[in-house]
């Protein structure tokens, strides 16, 4: 593994951000909509953005729908993963819509992908295989049919939703504990044995060994304030260290 395989989370769009981590080596992103303060407006900007830095970044939509996902991929996005998600039918439903037909129902929308000019008799069926859609298992309902899930042709891997998975089940605050590990070695394990990828949202050491060996492909592994915060509690300790500050 190397830093290709390695995402920061952004929830808010800062292009000054993104280009401290680009030089720090960061080379893909995973972002948030459904918690974030992206609008259409600044998503457009910011997957130009990408994309002429050629900087692979995935969007986590706002919500299972056909608009929300087609959105994403009009501008650029690389990938999308679809939240909420219950059942296999319900994912079957949603996540035609991140394939263009026959294998799904996305509609076509000329642009950025295309390089604003007609696109080729193939290009549907490469931006098909080039883009990708995981689909997010933070419910019980998805978790139960997971195997099912990921079996779908419109689906490309998956993406484990630890927090709302524990809570979606019973037990409260994710703590990586052994009924969370069994949930995501179970998440992992399907999309091993369907030939497919799998995504882990790693903020730990432990996570992070964990995902690895499950045979994660990427690991996301801070989120934008995480990293703001570890910088500015690094300034601090200095200060302390040097006796400027009690």
């Amino acid at each position: 593994m190397n830093m290709d395989n390695i995402a920061l989370w952004m929830s808010q769009p800062h292009l000054g951000y993104l280009e401290i981590a680009r030089t720090c080596g960061v080379k893909s992103l995973v972002l948030e909509l459904e918690h974030g303060t992206f609008d259409l407006a600044t998503l457009d900007q910011f997957l130009a953005y990408t994309k002429a830095i050629a900087m692979p970044t995935i969007t986590k939509i706002i919500a299972p729908n056909a608009e929300s996902i087609q959105q994403a991929l009009d501008f650029g996005s690389d990938g999308v993963v679809i939240p909420h998600i219950l059942g296999v039918d319900h994912a079957r439903e949603v996540t035609k819509a991140a394939k263009y037909p026959l294998t799904g129902t996305r509609s076509y929308a000329g642009g950025r992908i295309f390089g604003y000019t007609r696109p080729a008799t193939d290009a549907f069926e490469k931006e098909n295989k080039r883009t990708k859609c995981y689909a997010m298992i933070e419910t019980a309902e998805s978790l139960a049919d997971v195997e099912q899930i990921i079996a779908l042709e419109t689906v490309d891997g998956l993406f484990p939703g630890p927090s709302d998975l524990a809570l979606s089940c019973g037990r409260g605050a994710y703590a990586f504990n052994d009924a969370d590990k069994s949930d995501l070695k179970r998440i992992a394990a399907a999309a091993r044995n369907a030939g497919k990828s799998w995504i882990m949202p790693a903020w730990t050491p432990a996570e992070r060994q964990f995902a690895l060996d499950e045979g994660a492909e990427l690991l996301v592994v801070a989120t934008q304030t995480m990293t703001l915060r570890a910088g500015i509690m690094n300034t601090i300790s200095a200060l302390k260290d040097e006796k400027i500050v009690a």
